[in-house]
């Protein structure tokens, strides 16, 4: 494990591009599998999940051509051998579970035996995939191991979700792509990388109405081909480097912006005093920003930021904004509808001088603006969490350490160089 070593309170300013986004690329690359025809993927971050999935798509026979400098990738699975060896997908990352459309409409049964049941954040069941694989044709062993199985190709079905879950929206679009018969999932998650994952579907030649809504329309096709896909900018980095201007009073331009999804993201840097501005796809946070806690009109509530799924806040950006409030005046309430263990890091921040209470698992309130200092912090396996601890750090003057902050190039392949150039005294130990 690497450890980040922060020389902080330095303002950091200048421009930044940001990486292709790492929940889009992931599986829109799992989806070049229901294709034998080449696909051209354009924006690729280089980052350690993708890099594990490559390693398996070449050990099965296909071809993938990574210009890791272009940050474009050339695939083609027409050599994709049609049989796992040991029956073993890729181990160590949740993403995997990605896989599973389209492994069983090249394999017919699929066996899962590596543990894919939960991470930092707390338990991520794997259940509701199953219940959609099911409901799709699909037949299920719940044995030790389990073995999923698919006869006789997907079918059209109706499924209503007992929640928004982006990774089952993605597999249901997968799924349903190539299924015969008309789709339909109701309540289906409607983040930016589902909203990319179903562009790059219809690209390559998918039927799928209701993009970016809670319901997707699905009519199945026989084939689906090639395309040219661009993977968008990734709006969490394009929030941190926001929040890591604001926290240390410079002044950052984050190009290629998306505005369009920032409406609300605007409001919640808003709640802590902080101003975004943008010049067309470029986002600006200027220098020396207020940090003062916006007091709402119903006065005897705390200020609040909740986070759900889309079109709620994010809940992976939550880490940056309860980072950027230890450092604004004022107390603000915070609100993680989705992780039973999303506050689990509160005591690391605690080591820099922070006054947070965490009310219970999903509730926290921060006291801002209490001293600060340089401290020494150890990061969960939490890439958002990582990336908050380092925000605290490069705002307070002297040396602190972020031990096993690797984690954080997981989503960041260039976190370090894009810090340094933003002038930040910060190295990987």
């Amino acid at each position: 494990m690497a450890d980040l070593i922060v020389q902080g309170g330095r303002p950091l300013a200048g421009t930044i591009t940001p990486s292709g986004n790492k929940n889009s690329v992931l599986p829109i690359f799992c989806a070049t599998l229901l294709t034998d025809e080449p696909v051209t993927l354009r924006n690729v971050p280089d980052i350690t999940d993708l890099n594990k999935l490559v390693a398996f798509f070449q050990s099965q026979g296909s071809t993938v051509e990574w210009d890791r400098a272009a940050g474009t990738m050339q695939v083609d699975h027409s050599g994709f051998r049609n049989r796992l060896d040991g029956d073993e997908l890729p181990q160590d990352m949740r993403s995997t579970v990605l896989l599973y459309p389209a492994l069983l409409r090249r394999l017919r049964k699929l066996t899962v035996r590596s543990n894919t049941k939960g991470c930092s954040l707390g338990v991520r069941e794997i259940d509701p995939h199953l219940d959609i694989l099911d409901a799709l044709g699909a037949t299920i062993d719940h044995g030790e191991p389990l073995v999923i199985a698919l006869p006789d190709g997907f079918k059209g079905a109706r499924h209503w979700c007992d929640y928004m879950s982006v990774t089952v929206t993605e597999n249901f679009a997968m799924a349903a792509a190539l299924a015969e018969g008309n789709s339909t999932l109701i309540n289906a998650a409607s983040e930016p990388h589902v909203q990319d994952l179903c562009a790059a579907l219809v690209a390559m030649g998918a039927n799928i109405e209701g993009l970016g809504t809670s319901r997707l329309e699905i009519t199945g096709v026989t084939k689906l081909h090639g395309a040219d896909i661009t993977i968008n900018t990734d709006y969490h980095e394009i929030v941190t480097f926001l929040a890591l201007g604001a926290i240390t009073g410079g002044e950052v331009r984050v190009e290629k912006a998306l505005p369009h999804h920032f409406d609300l993201i605007v409001r919640a840097f808003a709640k802590l005093g902080v101003t975004i501005e943008h010049e067309g796809d470029t986002a600006i946070v200027r220098r020396g920003q207020k940090l003062l806690i916006e007091e709402p009109f119903t006065s005897n509530l705390l200020p609040k930021i909740e986070a759900a799924p889309w079109p709620y806040f994010s809940v992976d950006l939550l880490p940056l904004m309860i980072a950027l409030a230890t450092r604004c005046e004022g107390t603000i309430h915070f609100w993680n509808k989705v992780y039973e263990n999303g506050f689990s890091w509160i005591p690391e921040l605690a080591k820099f001088g922070a006054h947070a209470v965490v009310s219970d698992p999903h509730r926290l309130i921060v006291f801002g603006n209490k001293p600060l200092h340089a401290s020494t912090v150890d990061s969960p396996y939490i890439i958002r969490a990582a990336v908050a601890l380092y925000m605290v750090a490069a705002a307070i003057p002297g040396k602190s350490v972020v031990r096993n902050a690797e984690i954080i190039k997981r989503a960041h392949p260039r976190f370090v160089e894009n810090l340094r150039s933003l002038g930040a005294d910060v190295e990987w130990r």
